[in-house]
């Protein structure tokens, strides 16, 4: 008991701590940077952010189907939308699990099929996040080295990934563990390694999160900063590849510190930068609760039983799924 409580409180107080920290630093200059807000760019901004939801629900509809399995768009947006609610609220990404979870229920996945869709969003949503950071930083003067590597990283491993897939036919094993690794790796590729796939999803999560970066343009203008696209560009990206690694839920604390210190080594008053990165936050997470929550109601009363059985496997030492 004391395991799971801790698992949640102790990474939610280090996300308080941190935007707590960050607002407390700059609590002069607040009200002063909230007076002068253009309100016309926050709708601007939502707008944006439901837009890049409906295509996430997109891909994963193409994803999904490229392993034989035909999932409506709602569907496959709804999916994403429990996922990372679940997400905002325990850490380790467990609404991941909740997914594979969902998949299984409404369309009898196998759970290797349903983590094999995770897996390739989530490789082509860091390689184009990496991507575009790598665009960036030409534009960009001054980068921190550790800039740099937090976005070759991610590149390189992306590169070697998929490198890799292309020889995993070669292997094979009698260790059924090994077996399971395996068959996921073939699902992996089937769903990502054609030509068709690699134009489709590339093409798409190169629009994704082109949008996700005009949403925090919007948040920039509705400040009425002068801040170089490009600089917006890196600072979302730094921002999304601190978040990967899963320290708070939903990366809660640690995006708001890397777009932040992005948005002051330009140059932005530190708090604006403070500001656009918390609201900037704020909304599309207001917007991803909401889709959740509508998305519960829309899938019905057993996901929340599914919840608390991926939470009780991750995390209370309870029997694993059958991945078969």
């Amino acid at each position: 008991m004391y395991r799971k409580i801790s698992t949640i409180v102790v990474p939610t107080l280090i996300a308080i701590g941190i935007v707590g920290y960050m607002l407390y630093n700059v609590r002069d200059e607040l009200l002063v940077a909230l007076q002068h807000i253009i309100p016309a760019y926050l709708l601007l901004g939502i707008v944006i952010c439901l837009s890049a939801w409906w295509l996430r629900g997109w891909r994963y509809h193409t994803i999904l189907r490229s392993l034989n399995y035909s999932v409506g768009i709602t569907v496959s947006t709804a999916c994403i939308f429990v996922s990372q609610t679940v997400n905002l609220v325990v850490p380790a990404r467990l609404g991941d699990f909740v997914r594979v979870f969902i998949l299984k229920h409404e369309y009898n996945t196998t759970y290797s099929e349903g983590v094999s869709s995770l897996v390739v969003e989530r490789v082509f949503d860091i390689f184009t996040v990496a991507l575009l950071g790598a665009i960036s930083i030409v534009f960009v003067l001054n980068v921190p080295a550790w800039f740099m590597t937090l976005i070759i990283v991610p590149l390189v491993a992306g590169v070697v990934f998929f490198i890799f897939l292309l020889f995993v036919g070669k292997f094979s094993s009698k260790n059924k563990y090994i077996v399971i690794i395996l068959n996921m790796l073939h699902e992996i590729k089937r769903a990502s390694l054609t030509l068709r796939s690699i134009a489709t999803l590339g093409t798409s999560s190169i629009v994704i999160w082109l949008l996700d970066i005009l949403a925090c343009f919007a948040v920039v203008m509705m400040f009425e900063q002068q801040v170089p696209f490009a600089t917006i560009v890196l600072a979302v990206v730094i921002g999304n590849l601190v978040k990967a690694v899963p320290l708070t839920p939903g990366g809660i604390g640690t995006y708001e510190l890397s777009l932040a210190v992005t948005f002051e080594l330009a140059g932005v008053d530190p708090a604006v930068a403070t500001l656009i990165a918390v609201i900037d936050h704020l909304i599309k997470n207001l917007i991803t609760l909401a889709g959740g929550i509508v998305s519960i109601y829309y899938f019905g009363d057993w996901v929340m039983p599914s919840i608390k059985e991926a939470f009780n496997t991750k995390f209370g030492g309870g029997k694993k799924p059958d991945t078969s």
